[in-house]
């Protein structure tokens, strides 16, 4: 309490300062609001017009918007959990906070193994130029990276000689002995694009991203090319590998890793130390390194997804399904990619398990792993589950971001977008106002209701206002809990909640009447159903 009372003057003095310091300069340009969240104009018949008759809709809307737990299940699984990689122990970890959570709420959870994945430990990990001058760079460990034995390891630096066919590649291993490599592009500029186009000359403008769109095309798939890459190099005496991948922001730049990654030290540099780095080199101002990495591999070990589940009363053997993905990369916590996902479903089961425990049909939520490495989790449960995939009534899934959803449709199932508007029109117009259904589309590709819409089954994406997804959080360093805005997370798990209600106690099934004819696939050829394919669910002989 004490610690409120103080905090709260002191930030509004901070605002103040910061409003009269605005003022001064003549204050900030006018921002335009994202039309994504605009009410739409004119409002769609789905948009109601009075409050919601419905009582357990008002029930609802009570628990998820007046009780809402979602941001101390964020603050507990963003800070305290963290990133959770496929087969980690802090994914395990996760998994456990998460059947403990719905332990607590009465709720039956359990852990299902699909397969087995590599398992690896994050430790710290560092790296400092120490000539020409001494510098703290800004390092951070690829996923799945070897360590360096518990010590301090230096090397003179050099950047990868493009190469184009593996003879080349070959002739030019030699000289990475005792050295770490540059293996990708820099950046000419850490600017964000919209100050250079904001700023700059024409001319200037042109000739940079004319040099920059050259210099990454002579770089791009380096490291894939020949797919003994890393080995290679370690055979060569490498002493580790720095990579960067910038995200059009300073200081934010996209996390991944491979198990690829097991053979040298591998480090995602920030972009202004990278392009420090390899000027220096190519240069030949002699620039040195020091790396100290701390990583464990644990070997192939199971993995699992965690399922939770309000049994139906009547109709125990139709579901609807609650997903998003568990699993994140490892740049900061995995926040919005998919943390905030996680959150809505989780939420939204405790606001049905407070307000209607016993459903009409059976309400599952999938928290999925391994769709990082490819729907992995999701595509091995539908594949083991075909009663689910035959029973299904809907799966409502999220896993872009933040932002409060502004968008549905029926994807392949045209006749399922009429029942989601009939949903909608039952709702409070704070949550459809804004929610765009689309029309018939394609299955896509991107995340896990894919799993189950590739058999047929009516399975919908429910997409989310971007908050520049993209990025400045998508796979990043700066996917953190600050990032999450509450009020739009507390609206989508109310939301989400009321779909899986409707879609419970519907009288009648939904559709699994195909779009006619089926849309092209990314071949350009019709696709046809079922389109699945076979999850992987062992790590050996993956490659990305």
């Amino acid at each position: 309490m004490a610690t409120r009372s103080l905090f709260l003057p002191a930030l509004a003095a901070l605002t103040m300062t910061a409003t009269t310091a605005q003022s001064q300069r003549g204050g900030a340009p006018p921002v335009t609001k994202n039309p994504q969240g605009l009410p739409l104009s004119p409002a769609p018949d789905y948009v109601r017009k009075d409050t919601p008759t419905d009582p357990m809709i008002q029930k609802i809307w009570e628990e998820g918007m007046q009780r809402s737990q979602v941001a101390t299940l964020s603050q507990q699984l963003m800070d305290s959990i963290g990133p959770r990689l496929t087969g980690s122990p802090n994914m395990n970890r996760g998994q456990d906070w998460l059947l403990a959570t719905y332990k607590q709420w009465g709720v039956s959870a359990k852990k299902e193994q699909y397969g087995t994945w590599n398992s690896w430990k994050r430790g710290a990990a560092f790296a400092q130029l120490t000539a020409p001058r001494v510098k703290p760079l800004e390092a951070t460990m690829l996923s799945w990276s070897v360590n360096t034995a518990g010590k301090w390891v230096e090397g003179d630096v050099i950047a990868l000689t493009p190469y184009r066919t593996p003879d080349e590649f070959k002739a030019w291993l030699p000289s990475v002995k005792g050295k770490i490599v540059l293996a990708s592009a820099p950046r000419i500029t850490c600017r964000m694009p919209s100050q250079v186009a904001e700023y700059s000359m024409p001319s200037t403008q042109v000739a940079l991203d004319s040099a920059q769109r050259d210099l990454s095309a002579m770089f791009q798939g380096m490291t894939q090319r020949v797919p003994t890459f890393y080995a290679d190099l370690k055979a060569a005496g490498a002493v580790a590998v720095f990579e960067s991948n910038w995200s059009s922001y300073p200081g934010v730049n996209k996390i991944f890793g491979s198990p690829r990654n097991a053979m040298l030290p591998t480090m995602d540099i920030g972009c202004e130390d990278y392009g420090m780095l390899f000027r220096l080199a190519q240069n030949n101002q002699g620039p040195k390194v020091k790396v100290m990495a701390e990583s464990e591999s644990l070997g192939e070990q199971p993995v699992f997804n965690v399922v939770a589940e309000i049994k139906g009363s009547t109709k125990p053997n139709e579901y609807v399904l609650l997903s998003a993905h568990f699993d994140s990369w490892e740049g900061h916590s995995g926040a919005t990619d998919n943390a905030t996902g996680t959150v809505v479903m989780l939420e939204a089961l405790r606001i049905l398990n407070t307000t209607m425990p016993a459903p009409t049909r059976t309400i599952l939520v999938g928290h999925w792993s391994g769709e990082e490495q490819g729907l992995n989790g999701s595509g091995s449960y539908a594949a083991d589950h075909p009663e689910v995939v035959k029973g299904l009534q809907f799966a409502f899934n999220q896993d872009n971001g933040t932002g409060r959803v502004v968008s549905t449709g029926p994807a392949i199932l045209p006749e399922n977008g009429p029942r989601l508007a009939q949903y909608m029109t039952q709702m409070p117009a704070q949550l459809t106002q804004s929610l765009r259904l689309s029309g018939p589309s394609g299955i896509g590709g991107g995340s896990d209701h894919v799993s189950f819409l590739c058999y047929g089954a009516p399975a919908v994406s429910l997409g989310a206002l971007s908050w520049d997804y993209g990025n400045t959080t998508w796979h990043t360093n700066r996917d953190s809990y600050d990032k999450v805005i509450m009020d739009d997370v507390k609206q989508n798990a109310t939301l989400t909640a009321m779909f899986a209600y409707l879609a419970s106690e519907d009288p009648q099934p939904s559709s699994r009447t195909l779009s006619d004819p089926l849309p092209n696939g990314p071949n350009g050829q019709p696709i046809s159903i079922p389109s699945c394919g076979k999850p992987t669910r062992e790590s050996t002989g993956f490659r990305r």
